[in-house]
């Protein structure tokens, strides 16, 4: 499954420009956008441990300049509750064969993208009972699938949470349950250049999606990244079925 060579290192760079693009245009999206398209290029185990390893760097700097706004109370239900499940996600994915694990990581990301454009409003993700709720489902997702950040948008957006309030604190779970899933999944196997060129697309993705958020509407911005998101989680699905 994997594309090896100079092709495969331009899809790569591409993807991860994208998502990067993406994740500094509207504060979400790396993993939504990339993920599918990672998987689909590298295989199941390698897209997703790469997603967590880029997704989480991105976090880590996203995290610098809003750190004073993490609302620590509300993050640490969140982030225990992700703590327990990440390793059954990561054991989840060495147990199933490559189109089941394309078909469910497919399907948790169409779901997924699915709930948040619906803005799906859910009792049961308000409260600390909610925040465990979220946490759960998002790090099972993480290591499981490379997305954990829906449950926590859904809890957010059921929290009355604003577009500032949400942001530093999506960034402060996502450097933890990313931690947690590099942790258990281990780092990808990429050779030095296409490391290289994941740093260097995480770069200048980060200088295109700040340039970009100045020129398009947030709501425009956010509906593209989840139309992405969709075409990418509907394409592993069908990939996952033609394998079967």
């Amino acid at each position: 499954m994997a594309t090896h060579g100079w092709t495969g290192d331009v899809l790569l760079t591409a993807i991860v420009l994208l998502g990067s693009s993406v994740q500094w245009l509207t504060g979400m999206g790396f993993a939504l956008v990339a993920v599918p398209a990672l998987v689909l290029l590298l295989g199941p185990a390698e897209g997703v441990v790469l997603a967590n390893c880029a997704a989480g760097a991105i976090s880590v700097v996203g995290l610098v300049g809003g750190w004073r706004r993490v609302r620590l109370a509300a993050m640490v239900p969140l982030c225990v509750a992700a703590a327990c499940t990440v390793p059954v996600g990561a054991w989840l994915t060495r147990q199933l064969p490559e189109p089941v694990l394309l078909l469910v990581m497919g399907g948790l990301v169409t779901v997924a993208v699915v709930l948040v454009m619906r803005g799906a409003r859910v009792s049961a993700l308000r409260g600390t009972k909610g925040a465990v709720a979220a946490g759960a489902a998002g790090g099972f997702m993480n290591s499981a699938a490379g997305v954990g950040g829906p449950p926590v948008s859904l809890y957010a957006l059921n929290a009355g949470w604003t577009v500032r309030e949400f942001v530093p604190n999506a960034q402060f779970y996502g450097v933890v349950v990313n931690a947690f899933s590099v942790t258990a999944n281990g780092v990808p196997r990429l050779g030095g250049g296409q490391w290289g060129v994941v740093i260097g697309a995480m770069g200048v993705g980060a200088v295109v999606g700040r340039g970009l958020a100045e020129r398009i509407p947030e709501r425009r911005a956010r509906l593209l990244v989840l139309l992405l998101a969709l075409t990418g989680g509907v394409t592993a699905m069908g990939k996952g079925l033609w394998g079967l």
